[in-house]
């Protein structure tokens, strides 16, 4: 790669998001070459991915440049590549773009959709890591309408209405509660012709509640809260086929779909070169100690959702979202100062700031250490938390006025297929 010889130390994060650019931003003012690999030029904020998926906002409303992000430290280089492997014993990445040597490695790459090994869900499931994938629901969703508007097969048409989404976590949750919206305040003025009613939500668990990482009570009241916006919800229900219009569940029951999301689970985005043993094998994450150290080695670490750590607090890791990855970022920038100053490092400890799902207009669960909130308070809380995390002013600024729209006028304004999603035969 064309990156200068500064006679600095050399760090390599791979991965812009939340943990990369949390430990990018606090290297500032630190004696290192700060290097930065994503195969996207820009940060996306995840937790409002569904909403791009709804036709809430925009993409360019949650996602922010990379460079500008960082343009601050002067020490900084980015390079829009994906990392093929790892040479930890000749500390070299491999990419698509060149290779490059390092001092320090920072793994930062997140996770990834996990399938469970199930081929053809995997092939024919809608997942939504991604706002390219985001924009293919928005585009399958509005294309499926526009078929049903004009379809004279009422067994067709049902197919095309018929959303099923698998996992009820806070995505699967959200997104569900997003979808009935739609149903009950935009697509019977858009599609004035159309049954509304014949559009179904399905949302799937495989275990006995909704919302597993949150407390009983914010399950329960999410529960209630779905139902009431007119939301099938199935537990203990296990999806194991989808051939493109055909769900089948495990006890056989099979349903007539062309809108099958995926939500169910993630998997570590590891990248080859490190020995199967500094791997959890289940979770696909590098094994990491109290200062995020990589099992066996010292210059190379993990942080973010790609880390595991074992502690009294977490004996099963750190829960993959987005505070353990920002200050897993903030405190590794400071121990990689100390580092160099041959100083003794400080150990990671976690910081719960809760847990959050809004389900709809008003409607939200909010487990804020011993508190519990549901309803319009939690979803306030829901709202400004989120506006404040988002990246750049500019972006917080067109969220805020997008979330003011949609609320007044019962609306959606992103209503467009900007692009057709082809199906996969």
């Amino acid at each position: 790669m064309n990156l200068p010889d500064t006679g600095q130390k050399r760090i390599v994060i791979i991965g812009g998001g939340f943990a990369g650019i949390s430990l990018a931003k606090n290297l500032k003012g630190v004696d290192l070459q700060v290097v930065l690999i994503d195969r996207h030029n820009y940060h996306t904020f995840q937790p409002l991915l569904y909403q791009v998926s709804t036709s809430g906002l925009e993409p360019d409303s949650i996602a922010y440049p990379l460079r500008k992000v960082l343009n601050e430290l002067d020490n900084f280089y980015f390079r829009m590549a994906s990392v093929q492997r790892i040479d930890p014993d000749g500390k070299t990445v491999f990419t698509d773009i060149g290779n490059l040597g390092y001092d320090y490695l920072v793994l930062a790459t997140g996770t990834k959709t996990n399938f469970f090994g199930n081929q053809n869900i995997a092939r024919y499931a809608m997942p939504m890591k991604t706002v390219p994938q985001a924009l293919d629901i928005r585009s399958l969703m509005l294309q499926n309408f526009e078929k049903a508007d004009d379809c004279l097969d009422p067994v067709e048409r049902k197919a095309l209405l018929n959303f099923c989404i698998v996992g009820a976590g806070p995505t699967g949750v959200e997104l569900a509660g997003a979808f009935a919206e739609l149903k009950n305040n935009v697509f019977p003025k858009d599609y004035r012709h159309l049954n509304i009613d014949e559009m179904e939500i399905n949302l799937f668990e495989g275990g006995p509640r909704v919302l597993p990482p949150m407390s009983e009570n914010a399950s329960k009241k999410a529960t209630e809260f779905l139902k009431a916006l007119g939301v099938r919800v199935h537990l203990n229900v296990i999806a194991s086929d989808y051939d493109g219009e055909r769900l089948t569940l495990k006890d056989g029951t099979t349903l007539n779909t062309k809108n099958f999301i995926w939500t169910a689970g993630v998997t570590g985005a590891a990248i080859e070169g490190f020995a199967t043993h500094v791997l959890v094998e289940r979770l696909n994450r590098y094994k990491v100690n109290r200062f995020n150290q990589v099992e066996g080695y010292d210059t190379v670490f993990a942080i973010g959702d790609i880390a595991y750590m074992e502690t009294d607090g977490f004996p099963k890791g750190h829960p993959q979202v987005a505070q353990p990855a920002i200050q897993q970022g903030e405190l590794l920038a400071d121990n990689l100062e100390r580092m160099l100053e041959g100083k003794e490092l400080k150990p990671f400890t976690y910081r719960d700031k809760g847990t959050m799902a809004t389900i709809g207009r008003n409607k939200a669960v909010a487990d804020i250490k011993k508190l519990k909130f549901a309803g319009f308070f939690a979803w306030f809380i829901w709202m400004f938390v989120h506006l404040m995390a988002l990246v750049g002013f500019r972006n917080k600024v067109v969220v805020f006025f997008n979330w003011a729209y949609n609320y007044i006028n019962y609306d959606k304004a992103a209503r467009l297929i900007m692009r057709r999603f082809r199906p996969k035969a």
